[in-house]
């Protein structure tokens, strides 16, 4: 078997998700000019995978996160199942905690998600969280510049 390399972008992810940990860990790109969404890099690419690009979502989640650049926390699948319709796919990976944290420039530019079994967000993780992303916003923001949005299919 065949391994593919890392492409540099997928190696920051990849690098990321290990220093922030999670049970289920993604990227997404914005290209909100356009109103899409690339989810770029998956810890579960069976269930989540990384390909085309997608509407993005309107709503409470997305005016707190997208809009504002606040941070998501929710430490139950009732506190985030009102915002993700997947909640059903997410609990079944064991995951009953979510964390979002936007990615900014000037404007959001892509979000970190990290999720994990119920109450795992307590505030010490948080922070940590967010300490390891800002340490390395530099090098995820070249990152997520890398993304090619251009692919209008579908996922």
């Amino acid at each position: 078997m065949t391994q593919t390399a890392l492409q540099p972008s997928d190696q920051v992810y990849a690098a990321l998700h290990q220093a922030v940990g999670g049970r289920l860990f993604t990227v997404t790109v914005l290209d909100r000019a356009a109103g899409l969404a690339r989810r770029v890099y998956t810890s579960h690419p069976k269930e989540y995978p990384v390909s085309g690009t997608k509407p993005m979502a309107q709503g409470d989640w997305t005016d707190q996160v997208v809009e504002r650049g606040e941070v998501f926390i929710a430490n139950t699948v009732a506190e985030f199942a009102i915002y993700f319709p997947d909640h059903a796919v997410i609990e079944s990976l064991g995951c009953g905690a979510a964390l979002n944290v936007p990615i900014q420039t000037t404007e959001v530019i892509g979000t970190i998600n990290v999720l994990d079994r119920s109450g795992f967000f307590t505030p010490d993780r948080v922070d940590a969280c967010l300490d390891v992303i800002n340490a390395q916003q530099v090098q995820i923001v070249a990152a997520m510049a890398t993304c090619d949005l251009s692919d209008a299919s579908s996922v």
